[in-house]
């Protein structure tokens, strides 16, 4: 079996269900870009944090789940779906890792060691493809957990990226107005 297939050479490409969108419509645009942001979260592992690393590998399952919500215009229970366990998981670790950290006083800069500065990079494209998944819902039906799901992981990522840098010695920088 070879790797490409040439369907997509006219511009179009199929969904879950084989119909054919345009591959600039606003559906491959969210679920490209949760595959843009689940490619940049394997770029982070190893972060030197076993914790970090297995949730983020967690996480990186649940953007495949996302990724089949999103590209399903018309899901049968069976199909892969976002759920509330989803959200769910990740607060309870954005709560526990929240507590190894200081409170936090004011907005932070994005960057520190490589591990911290990777995981705020990866957050800001989880905010695109939040804003993706939003817009999509607009003129479409989606599954709403996807937009809570990959609204708590912009907030996991910030406060992953947060203890990362603690725990590697980089200390957090405040914007200067």
């Amino acid at each position: 079996m070879t790797i490409y297939t040439g369907r997509g050479d006219d511009g179009e490409t199929d969904l879950r269900d084989m119909s054919r969108v345009s591959k600039t419509s606003s559906r491959i645009e969210a679920y490209g870009t949760v595959d843009e942001a689940n490619a940049l979260l394997g770029t982070v592992r190893p972060t030197g944090h076993a914790d970090l690393d297995d949730l983020l590998e967690t996480v990186q399952n649940h953007l495949h789940v996302v990724q089949a919500d999103l590209a399903n215009p018309d899901p049968s229970p069976d199909d892969p779906a976002v759920e509330p366990e989803h959200v769910e998981t990740l607060e309870a670790r954005i709560d526990e890792f929240d507590e190894e950290l200081e409170p936090l006083r004011s907005f932070v800069l994005p960057g520190g060691g490589r591990a911290g500065a990777a995981l705020h990079h990866a957050r800001t494209v989880v905010r695109r493809a939040e804003r993706r998944a939003v817009d999509l819902a607009r003129s479409e039906p989606i599954n709403e957990a996807v937009v809570t799901y990959l609204n708590r992981l912009s907030d996991l990522l910030f406060t992953l990226g947060r203890v990362a840098n603690a725990r590697d010695g980089e200390p957090e920088e405040s914007p200067s107005y």
